[in-house]
């Protein structure tokens, strides 16, 4: 393939990419955005492999094919549940092809590169490891705390934030020893480098709360963009350079967004948890709010849905886990047929990762049109008669508005509470992922459904359609 006509290729594949992200921020439109992205990835990995720069074609497939296999049969095999450590690993394995892109590209000079541009060249490799190597460990130490495998409690050392000072000082310093030393006498201070920005990813995200693990996990998928863009410029590979530059600022300005929906310092966050949110004592997030749990049961939940005219469903993470998604979407509509007016309120940070229970919901079949964000739907509260919490506990806990020393102070929540009733699913009266106690739960319009979400809302499931049933008879009966 010539040059032209890999340089139209590339031209498709960046316009693909940019209808893919317009239509991944609708619901309606995500279908056409995903094969949009499809598509332009497609051209762009045929036209790479055909270009004349790529000669080893054996070496080629002997390293594509397990890989496309492994993708394969995990992404056959991920749930939903799953999706959010799929999405930190994958970000760390950009960071570590930027590391290995790096190392390698500084260990095969171009020798057609004098004065200025190796000068530039070289800042565009030392930069390139650098971002690759705080996303590599910073994406590993997400995925170990959404797997449960680290614990969600920021990590608190002291003078935690002069230690990450220090690490960046070091790493300019060693910038400038290795843009002065001599081939291949700069290989030490770059791994050396490598070295401590690893380190200073795994303590920027550990230091970071489960409250704002959404928000990393956007953070991240940014830092993997600026560090594919870093890789363009080391391969001089254009496409890759505005790949890696919609990626990184798509994932900065949806970071952006859920700071501003959760309250947060975009700053702080990225700084690890710098600031906002994390002063606060463990002692503030266990103690137990005052009042009495009142239970309910299935019928009963049942009996308030049959006699409410407005309903509003909050999911969250536990709707995810317990895969109850598709059953919600058959009470939606039994109760839609009865004249109920049903919607959904969605938390910009609901569930472990953004757009995670749109994603659910619209796989359940659940209408776009009833599917509304929390901006959209906290003013309908005191006029519903039913809430339906599946699953959500820090996106519903009320002491993020009013008590002070919350860990999630001012984060912006659904406010369920203003209902005439509130039925929360749950398993038990643990906190949610941030560690914060919910005084929702005590409430005296909140009743409690204890048990698996996904046993309780099949049971509700199947007492409402045997209350939709006896309706039908009756109405028969009477015509």
């Amino acid at each position: 393939m010539s040059n032209s006509l890999l340089s139209v290729a590339y031209i498709a594949a960046s316009a693909l990419f940019i209808l893919s992200l317009g239509g991944l921020s609708h619901q309606e439109t995500a279908r056409k955005g995903n094969i949009y992205g499809i598509i332009g990835m497609l051209i762009a990995f045929v036209a790479t492999a055909l270009s004349p720069q790529v000669t080893g074609y054996g070496l080629l497939v002997s390293v594509i094919l397990p890989g496309a296999i492994i993708g394969a049969i995990v992404a056959s095999r991920v749930a939903m549940t799953s999706m959010p450590e799929l999405v930190a690993m994958l970000h760390s394995f950009v960071g570590l092809a930027a590391v290995l892109v790096g190392i390698a590209n500084y260990l095969s000079p171009d020798p057609s590169l004098v004065g200025t541009e190796e000068t530039i060249h070289q800042i565009e490799i030392y930069v390139g490891v650098f971002i690759g190597a705080i996303t590599f460990t910073g994406s590993i130490v997400a995925f170990g705390k959404l797997r449960a495998i680290i614990s969600s409690k920021p990590l608190m050392l002291p003078a935690r934030h002069l230690l990450n000072l220090g690490m960046l000082v070091a790493s300019v310093w060693l910038g400038f020893q290795f843009m002065g030393a001599e081939f291949p006498n700069g290989l030490q201070p770059l791994l050396i480098m490598t070295g401590i920005a690893c380190v200073l990813g795994i303590h920027l995200v550990a230091a970071i709360g489960g409250a704002d693990m959404p928000v990393v996990i956007s953070m991240l998928n940014s830092y993997s963009g600026w560090a594919a863009a870093a890789a363009g410029f080391m391969l001089s590979n254009d496409l890759l350079i505005i790949t890696g530059a919609l990626v990184g600022s798509s994932g900065a300005i949806l970071s952006y967004i859920m700071c501003r929906a959760m309250n947060r310092s975009f700053i702080s966050v990225i700084l690890g948890g710098f600031g906002e949110g994390v002063g606060k004592t463990a002692a503030t997030a266990e103690q137990k709010p005052a009042g009495k749990v009142n239970s309910t049961t299935v019928e009963e939940t049942a009996e308030l849905l049959r006699n409410a005219k407005s309903v509003i469903i909050t999911p969250g993470y536990g709707m995810a886990v317990a895969q109850a998604q598709h059953a919600v979407s058959e009470i939606t509509k039994i109760l839609r047929d009865r004249g109920v007016n049903v919607r959904f309120g969605i938390h910009p940070v609901a569930g472990r990762l953004p757009g995670h229970m749109n994603v659910l919901l619209a796989e359940a079949k659940v209408p776009y049109d009833i599917v509304l964000e929390m901006d959209e739907i906290n003013a309908d509260f005191p006029k519903t008669d039913v809430v339906l919490v599946i699953g959500a506990n820090d996106t519903v806990n009320p002491s993020a508005l009013e008590d002070p020393n919350s860990p999630i102070a001012g984060m912006p929540v659904l406010e369920v509470w203003k209902a005439a009733h509130v039925v929360v699913m749950k398993r038990s009266m643990a906190s949610g992922y941030a560690g914060v106690e919910n005084p929702l739960f005590y409430r005296e319009n909140t009743q409690m459904l204890f048990g698996d979400a996904k046993k309780n809302v099949d049971a509700l499931l199947v007492r409402l359609r045997e209350g939709a049933g006896v309706a039908t008879e009756k109405a028969l009966v009477a015509t």
